[in-house]
Parts: C-alpha cells; sequence; structure tokens
C-alpha cells in the first residue's frame, strides 16, 4: 500500500515505540478496533456513537517531554550513563536521538551527563541507594520558548550542583530554568516533593486553546500539545454547558481542561477540585493570569470527598469533568458523581480498559453513553486515550 515506516537504532533494545516498524495508518486502525472491542457493546447498547480515531498528520517528534535515568558507568564506575531503560529492565540504553521527541531536548539531557561526569558528580546507584544524580526532565514550550530543565538528586547537598546549572546554561543557551528537585525515596517514582532553582526560572510557560499556562517542575502537563488540544477540544464539546451553568472539574492538576473550557464557554462557573497543595497554586494562578478569577474557583481537597460533600449540601452542577491516572476512578468517586447529578459526565482516559470498567458502574448509576472519541497521544505505541461523554437518562432529551 505504500505506507512508510519509521526506524531508530535503538528500537529493539529500548522498546519505548513497540509499534514503530507498524505503517502509521495501521497502527491507527488496531487503536480504533481496541477500542470499538472494549467499548462497542455499551454504545451499541446505548445508541452512542464511536468516531473515527484523530491520529497525527506527522507522528514525529511530537513529545514535548524528555527524560533520562543516570548510572554509573566504566571500568571503575566513574562514567555517568544515560539514556533509557531497556524494556523491562534497569539497564540504561544510550541515546544520541529519539524520533518522538522535539529535536534538541535529548541533546540537553545528554549534556547534564557528560557535564557531571566532568564536574565528579555522582550518578545514583539504585541497588545501593548511593550518589547524587538520580533522574533529568526537560520540557519545552509548544506554543513559546521555553525550555525547564529539572536534575532529580537524591540529596539536596550535592557538591558543585551550582557549578553544573552554570555549565548547563551556558551550554544550552535555548534554557529558561534549571530546577532541582530532591528525592530521597528508594523508589521508581521519578521526581520527590521539595524543589529548589539553581538557575534562571523556576517556572516556564506555555499555551493551550489560547490560554497560558505556568508549569513547575512537578506539575502534570500532557507531552504532547498539538493533540492535547484536541482533547481538549472534543471534552469542551462534551460540556454544552449555556451561560449560567456550572461545571466541576475533578482531578483538575494545574487546571487546564477546566479554564480552557471557561475560556471558550462564556458565563459558565467551574470549580476545581485538586489535592495536592502545588497543584491548587498553579491552578489559582493560572485561572489569575487568564482572567479567571471570578468565574473559576480551584478547592483543595481530595476530589471523592469534596463530591460527596456537595452532595450533601445540595450543590448541582451541569456537568462534571474527570480525567483520572491510568488506574482510573475508583467506585467511591463514581457513587458520588451520580449523588451530585450531572446532567453530563465528560470522561477523558489514557486507559481504555479501566475506562471500560468505569463506565459500567456509571451505567449502572442511569448514565448512558453519547460519544466515544479516541485520540492517538502516543503514535508508535499501543497506547489510546478516549473521551467520552455520559448522559443521564431523563436528561438525553435535552442533546
Amino acid at each position: 500500500m505504500g505506507y512508510r515506516t519509521y526506524t531508530c537504532p535503538i528500537a529493539k533494545a529500548c522498546g519505548g515505540c513497540a509499534w514503530l516498524a507498524v505503517p502509521y495508518p495501521i497502527q491507527l486502525e488496531r487503536k480504533q478496533r481496541q477500542v470499538e472491542e472494549l467499548l462497542g457493546a455499551m454504545a451499541g447498547q446505548d445508541g452512542a456513537i464511536i468516531e473515527r480515531i484523530a491520529g497525527m498528520d506527522e507522528p514525529r517528534a511530537y513529545r514535548h517531554k524528555a527524560a533520562t535515568p543516570f548510572a554509573p558507568g566504566g571500568t571503575g564506575g566513574g562514567q555517568v550513563r544515560s539514556g533509557f531503560y531497556a524494556q523491562g529492565t534497569h539497564r540504561i540504553v544510550s541515546c544520541e536521538g529519539c524520533l518522538v521527541e522535539k529535536d534538541g531536548l535529548r541533546r540537553i539531557l545528554n549534556d547534564v551527563a557528560s557535564l557531571a561526569q566532568k564536574r565528579g558528580i555522582s550518578p545514583y546507584n539504585e541497588d545501593r541507594h548511593t550518589g547524587h544524580l538520580r533522574h533529568a526532565i526537560v520540557r519545552a514550550g509548544y506554543a513559546t520558548d521555553d525550555v525547564l530543565l529539572t536534575l532529580v538528586t537524591r540529596e539536596e547537598h550535592v557538591p558543585r550542583v551550582g557549578q553544573l546549572a552554570d555549565a548547563l546554561a551556558e551550554a544550552r543557551p535555548e534554557l529558561t530554568g534549571i530546577v532541582q528537585n530532591i528525592n530521597d525515596k528508594r523508589t521508581n517514582a521519578l521526581l520527590g516533593r521539595a524543589c529548589h532553582t539553581l538557575w534562571g526560572s523556576p517556572v516556564m510557560y506555555d499555551e493551550l486553546l489560547g490560554c497560558r499556562f505556568a508549569i513547575t517542575a512537578t506539575s502534570f502537563y500532557q507531552t504532547n500539545p498539538a493533540q492535547t488540544e484536541l482533547l481538549y477540544r472534543l471534552a469542551i464539546e462534551g460540556i454544552r454547558c449555556a451561560p449560567g451553568g456550572s461545571v466541576l472539574d475533578a482531578y483538575c492538576g494545574c487546571g487546564t481542561i477546566g479554564i480552557c473550557a471557561a475560556a471558550q464557554m462564556e458565563g459558565i462557573e467551574l470549580v476545581g477540585v485538586e489535592r495536592d497543595a502545588g497543584g491548587v497554586a498553579m491552578a489559582r494562578a493560572n485561572a489569575k493570569a487568564n482572567g479567571m478569577s471570578e468565574r473559576v474557583r480551584i478547592e483543595r481537597a481530595d476530589a471523592t470527598a469534596w463530591i460527596t460533600r456537595a452532595a450533601c449540601d445540595g450543590k448541582r452542577f451541569d456537568t462534571v469533568i474527570l480525567d483520572p491516572p491510568r488506574a482510573g476512578s475508583t467506585p467511591a468517586f463514581i457513587e458520588a458523581t451520580a449523588a451530585l447529578a450531572p446532567e453530563r459526565v465528560v470522561y477523558v482516559s489514557c486507559n481504555p480498559v479501566t475506562q471500560a470498567r468505569d463506565l459500567v458502574l456509571f451505567r449502572k448509576r442511569g448514565y448512558r453513553l453519547a460519544r466515544v472519541s479516541p485520540v492517538d497521544m502516543f503514535p508508535h505505541t499501543k497506547h489510546v486515550e478516549t473521551v467520552c461523554l455520559l448522559t443521564r437518562e431523563q436528561a438525553k432529551e435535552h442533546l
């Protein structure tokens, strides 16, 4: 059929792009079938439409975030190794450039390794829980030129880390900020909670759907911003609130979906709920920066507990948006949302397997699928995201 495929010299060793040798149109068909197999029966029973998956025109260089672990190397252990973990292992595979990352990000990460080695900054040894430099994460703006680099260390006090930051700033003038994050736990999690600015700004800025967002080293922010805008448009279409309507954004993070929705839909009021203090602070700052402080309120709380109290207090929302992690939502959250009785639920998912499980519970509480919109956020992988619109049975005539 003449389909183009892509090659990578470390594809087999890395394993991150498991479908790289599969022509992109066939990747999209596979993901379409996956969604249809998981959600097709429910959609058919409810008369819902499963739309065609939204793919990318150019499925390369889409990741605006890149990361590397560090490990000792060489006969004396003085080498600082960087790259990717080989699939299923913690063995590092070196990488000079990555097909799916924005150009230049991998060079920054490799410079961290080489410049740290020159300054005698020891890499982390995960078996012994020794050494200093654990990971580096670099994020680049989509609509801006900002580039934020995060150095994750085992301890706060790292000899010559300031020298390393100065050297990186000189070698990579595209950087706008360098932050140190301290992760002292024996864990596979990349980031700890504490951060310190080493050079430049601790915050980078980017734009989605015309809204400007401040992003810190620990903020959740989608890695494929082009497809994120499409994902958010689909979510906003599902809200369908008239002026004066109210929307609840659960798991709101730094506020991206909710603020974009409020900006697109004049006259609606939005409440975002987030339990992480840093996320709450950024969401409030982002609402203010976009002139939304009067219409967007951010609450610091566990989403399930907050919704349960709101339902008991008789509060009502026209639409609830949820965008949970890969593990999906919980029965308690779904019960609380059903008690709140919104006319619509917009469920954004990065894992249709757990989403299908959760949709069964929503349907038991009187909600029906109205639309399923698959989006390819991660070309060359098996992952697919979906936006599902659910409506209460008694509210379906209002669609």
